[in-house]
């Protein structure tokens, strides 16, 4: 008897349905196959998907099966076609009974018949809603990502026994209540900004960063604190908006990244990166692409801490990210894109040793030395960083930190955080962007209002310092920032002369 279940496979960010053709001939050796493209995964569905039937005291038919995954020609990975499988089987042999609904399975089974959590729920619930599914079975601790789509019934399966009695209509499977998307940020920072002993202007450089969604490069010796601060820039962000929220959990459900029982991501992704990271793992791919940390920091933060320590060709891979926001992957089986709009946060000290230019300690670097190492970094790489700032060694005597009187705090940096983000809110509300840093030249033109001495302060710092094209719009976009967070209309001289602090230094 031929079964069709439906389920679906994705390929990036994208959701392909596919249809588990389950039949069980009454003639032949007894035998085992699945057909389609699949991956090791999904052939060793075979065995979970025969000990959990043995296991949950359904004999297993003596008889030919065969299972095909169509289309065929796209390939099939994970373990989320175990459930289809099981259930095609089960249909096949009249021990269950479909619902008349448009109905969808995915999930993997334990040896036990109990179901794991499973990635990419979330996805595939967008995806179901889409294709017009009425019904989702999904294992019970990846149901609650399901469960904030709208329009679709999110099922909550233990186990492959609860799910045979409930489609026998012998139990009952109350699917999940639609969850609320909030967007509420309980973020305990790690660090505070009123325990950071000086550094004013590293402070103010970091706030600018945080309203406008700015990348930012640091230079300084070691324990300077350049750390502290990247780390301190999580608890001045603002907290996720609904859209964002939304593309932010389809990026960390498609690579497993969010735990059993949680729904929505809403805390702004901060994410480190080893100066050992690949290629690959900073930007994604592989055979079946997959995001990599760019994408996993989308309307969040990257912070790569020894930025000159990285491999070159890591590093200007960075580039076209930084200037369209999404990362494009082909590969044989075909093309995706990723998003990757996030904030660069960088650190680097002067020289390999750290010390160049350190009046109290002597440098060890040869010429050659410090050459290879800035050689790292650059020019077309740089100019797409908004921010450059000096954070130099702090003095003695401030580090007396029981003495210290505390600066500004987080929270009182965040209010004017979200205050001029929420200008930007509506600015761009219907331009399909979030921050000054998201615009394009011609965003610049529509929403940007110099005044005549800003803009002629602007044109003599690109003659006399010979500041590239792209240099002079991002020049805009963070004076426009700091004009937000003074609640200013237009960009004001002062606000151009501020911006140009943190571009001339590492231009001259």
């Amino acid at each position: 008897m031929l079964t069709k279940i439906l389920s679906a496979s994705h390929f990036g960010l994208e959701i392909t349905p596919v249809d588990v053709e389950v039949n069980i001939f009454k003639k032949g050796f007894p035998g085992f196959n699945i057909i389609g493209l699949p991956n090791k995964a999904v052939e060793e569905a075979k065995e979970r998907v025969k000990t959990a039937l043995d296991n949950s005291g359904i004999e297993f038919p003596q008889a030919k099966i065969v299972v095909n995954l169509a289309p065929a020609d796209i390939p099939k990975e994970g373990a989320g076609f175990d459930l289809p499988i099981a259930i095609g089987i089960l249909a096949s042999m009249d021990a269950v009974q479909l619902p008349k609904e448009k109905t969808m399975f995915f999930g993997e089974l334990s040896l036990d018949g109990t179901l794991r959590h499973t990635k990419g729920v979330f996805l595939l619930a967008v995806g179901a809603k889409k294709l017009g599914v009425k019904r989702l079975y999904v294992p019970a601790d990846s149901a609650s990502e399901g469960s904030v789509v709208e329009g679709i019934k999110v099922f909550p399966v233990k186990d492959l026994m609860q799910l045979v009695e409930n489609l026998h209509g012998a139990t009952d499977i109350a699917p999940m209540k639609p969850k609320k998307i909030s967007t509420k940020d309980d973020l305990i920072p790690e660090f505070d900004f009123n325990e950071i002993v000086g550094q004013a202007q590293a402070k103010r450089a970091m706030e600018i960063a945080a309203a406008g969604g700015h990348n930012i490069f640091m230079m300084g010796p070691p324990g300077s604190g350049k750390t502290m601060l990247a780390r301190a820039l999580a608890g001045i962000l603002p907290p996720l908006g609904e859209e964002e929220s939304l593309e932010v959990t389809k990026v960390y459900s498609v690579t497993g990244n969010i735990a059993p029982g949680e729904s929505l991501i809403r805390r702004r992704p901060f994410r480190v990166s080893h100066h050992t990271t690949s290629r690959i793992g900073l930007i994604g791919g592989g055979s079946n692409p997959h995001p990599g940390e760019i994408s996993l920091a989308h309307r969040g933060v990257l912070f790569l801490d020894e930025f000159p320590e990285f491999s070159r060709s890591t590093l200007e891979a960075l580039r076209q990210p930084l200037e369209d926001g999404k990362v494009s992957i082909t590969r044989a089986a075909g093309s995706v894109t990723f998003p990757a709009e996030f904030m660069l946060v960088s650190a680097a000290n002067p020289c390999p040793c750290g010390y160049l230019g350190d009046p109290k300690r002597e440098c060890k670097c040869s010429p050659r030395m410090i050459l290879r190492y800035h050689s790292k970094l650059s020019g077309p790489l740089m100019d797409r960083i908004d921010i450059h700032i000096s954070v130099p060694m702090i003095e003695p005597d401030k580090l007396a930190i029981f003495e210290h009187k505390p600066g500004e705090s987080s929270e009182v940096i965040r209010k004017r955080v979200m205050k001029a983000r929420d200008i930007q809110s509506k600015r761009f509300k219907k331009a399909g962007i979030f921050s000054n840093s998201g615009m394009k030249n011609k965003h610049i033109k529509e929403f940007c209002k110099i005044e005549k001495e800003s803009l002629l302060l602007l044109k003599q710092a690109v003659n006399n310092y010979g500041l590239s094209a792209r240099t002079y719009f991002r020049l805009i976009k963070v004076s426009q920032t700091i004009a937000d967070l003074a609640g200013d209309s237009s960009i004001k001289q002062n606000h151009v002369a501020e911006a140009l602090q943190y571009r001339i230094r590492e231009s001259e």
